[in-house]
Order: C-alpha cells, then structure tokens, then sequence
C-alpha cells in the first residue's frame, strides 16, 4: 500500500478554497495522510509553489509551509492548526516570508500550483531551529523511504 496525502477541502489538481489563501483567513487546509512505509521513523511535509512569480515565466520555487519530525503514523492536521497544536514532537521551518508556519496562496498572477509534499524518512531530523527547506531537503537525501504529493491550485480573483 502506498502512502498517501489528501485534503477534504480540494481534490488533486483542483483550485483551492480562497479560505486559505491571502484573499480568505490564510490559515493552512485540512491534510490527512495513510501510514507510512514500514521503517519510518519521521515524516517531513513541505508546500511550495514552483511558478512564483508568474507561471509563464516561472523564476523561483516559493515555500509556503515546512513541517518536520511528524510523527510516523497516518495523521491528520486539521484546518487552520495552530502551531502549538501540531503533533508532539512536529518541528517548524521558516517559509519565504521569513517566519516559520503556513503562508497561504497569493500569486501575483496567473493559476498556481501549490505543492503538499509529504515524506517519510528513515530518520528523525536533529532540531534545526529556523530552518529553511533547502536545508531539510539537504538532511533528508539518502533518507526518503516514500513520498507522495497533493497540489492544489489558485489564481486570485482580481486576476480572473
């Protein structure tokens, strides 16, 4: 059985609710995972968007949310988590708005992509205190037992 990610609130491939974006409350959608391989001792979520700033010229992968050490079962977070109510033991990175949690959709402009990567690793990571995604991705080769990914997408409305 292969690992998964879902979201009750948007299917694959599908426009997210503004409810999570800049143009709603920006707190982060619902995720539920299955279990992960046997073996796995942490999870890593990651969710970025790889046509900042514009889809037809896309330039940079922003990121958006990175969690790390969740715990290796199949879970849930709900919506809008809290920091402080994330799984004991989740660790947080800081995003490209330079402070760690979720930072929703707000695309300059054109449909988006956003990315809900979910990994599970043979390894809990050491704390890494403000922490970036490039230097979890960094820790995590070598590492990667499953991964699965969910993408949502989103245009804001001023640019329908």
């Amino acid at each position: 059985m292969t690992m998964t990610i879902r979201s009750p609130a948007f299917s694959h491939n599908e426009m997210m609710p503004a409810l999570y974006t800049c143009e709603g409350e920006n707190i982060s959608p619902p995720l539920e995972w299955t279990a992960p391989p046997a073996g796995t001792k942490s999870l890593v979520m990651i969710s970025d968007d790889p046509d900042a700033p514009d889809p037809a010229a896309p330039k940079m992968t922003w990121v958006h949310w990175v969690l790390y050490n969740l715990p290796p079962v199949a879970g849930v977070l709900p919506e809008g988590v809290a920091d402080g109510d994330l799984p004991a033991g989740t660790l947080i990175g800081i995003n490209d708005r330079q402070f760690a949690g979720y930072s929703g959709p707000c695309p300059p402009i054109g449909t988006h992509r956003y990315f809900f990567k979910l990994y599970a690793l043979d390894t809990v990571l050491p704390d890494l205190g403000n922490t970036t995604k490039a230097e979890i991705v960094k820790r995590m080769e070598g590492h990667i037992l499953a991964q699965s990914e969910l993408i949502g997408l989103y245009i804001r409305s001023e640019n329908r």
